[in-house]
């Protein structure tokens, strides 16, 4: 379970909240609080007042994968198989078990062949993608994406989905700009001005949105 309690941290105000569902699609406006949201659920910020649980836990006890919407931002290091090596060796995993975890993370995603490559050398969709397997890499319990379809051509987009649909973190907290892509999710949280002003089933939410440019793209032609 995802809880917040009392939480008030720049323009974010929300009082309470509790998802169970696995995969969270987080929407709205640009300036709305969706980003400072995932950085707190994330650990990456602290509340200025407030909690936040995810299975229990705060943030810092769980371990969290994080990819961003600007993959250059967080790529830390110059050779493909170092980047998604990172947060295994980071946790001080056995050599033997790291180089696993980047082999199977690297396939998961599709990016073998990649692993010997320079980070600087790829495409923004690669190093999204490169971006995605380091966090699939350290076995995350909950994963945050923020905006990370955000940039990529529809085949690469179309694969982050399917690797996320399939990832065996416990929940999966994606902020996207797609409206397709959120109607997948098994939950919706449509945030304005730093409140959850809607939230539920994509059905729920999405019926409250019907005549805004929320609304899901492909959930108006199928009408």
């Amino acid at each position: 379970m995802i809880r917040i309690t009392d939480l008030r941290h720049r323009l974010l105000d929300i009082p309470d909240l509790r998802v169970d569902s696995r995969h969270i699609a987080v929407i709205g406006p640009n300036g709305s609080g969706k980003t400072t949201l995932l950085t707190v659920c994330s650990g990456i910020e602290e509340p200025g007042r407030g909690t936040v649980r995810l299975l229990g836990r705060p943030p810092s006890a769980v371990k969290v994968g994080w990819v961003g919407e600007f993959p250059d931002r967080t790529l830390l290091f110059s050779r493909v198989y170092d980047e998604i090596a990172s947060t295994p060796r980071f946790r001080h995993r056995p050599c033997r078990e790291t180089d696993e975890r980047v082999r199977a993370a690297a396939g998961t995603v599709g990016i073998p062949h990649l692993l010997d490559a320079k980070v600087s050398a790829l495409s923004g969709g690669e190093k999204a993608l490169v971006a995605l397997a380091a966090a699939c890499a350290g076995d995350p319990e909950v994963l945050v994406l923020d905006e990370a379809d955000s940039h990529l051509d529809g085949a690469t987009a179309e694969r982050v989905g399917r690797v996320v649909q399939e990832a065996t973190a416990a929940h999966v907290l994606w902020c996207t700009q797609s409206m397709d892509t959120a109607a997948r999710a098994d939950y919706l949280l449509f945030m304005e001005g730093g409140v959850v002003r809607h939230h539920g089933t994509p059905e729920e939410v999405f019926a409250r949105l019907e005549e805004t440019c929320f609304y899901p793209t492909m959930w108006r032609v199928r009408r």
